[in-house]
């Protein structure tokens, strides 16, 4: 039992220490230019202005399913003849 516990504490350990072995270099992380970033920002501003605008109508919708509101009111339809 204590030789079987031995053989499975040091099989462990040397996975253990394995591991960073296969790690990748982090030499050259990001190479990309300002412009990128730039460009990313921008995306990034486009998707918040659309938000903000969307956000104001959903709490909208939420304030008048809440109160109610539109819900009393008919619709009047007249026939030409």
């Amino acid at each position: 039992m204590k030789r079987s516990w031995l053989l499975l504490n040091m099989l462990m350990v040397s996975l253990a220490a394995a591991t960073p072995a296969f790690a990748a270099s982090g030499t050259k992380v990001y190479n990309s230019g300002v412009l990128v970033l730039v460009f990313l920002g921008f995306c990034a501003l486009v998707v918040v202005a659309q938000l903000i605008p969307a956000l104001i109508t959903l709490v909208g919708m939420l304030k008048s399913a809440v109160t109610g509101e539109g819900r009393e009111k008919e619709a009047k339809i007249e026939a030409g003849e």
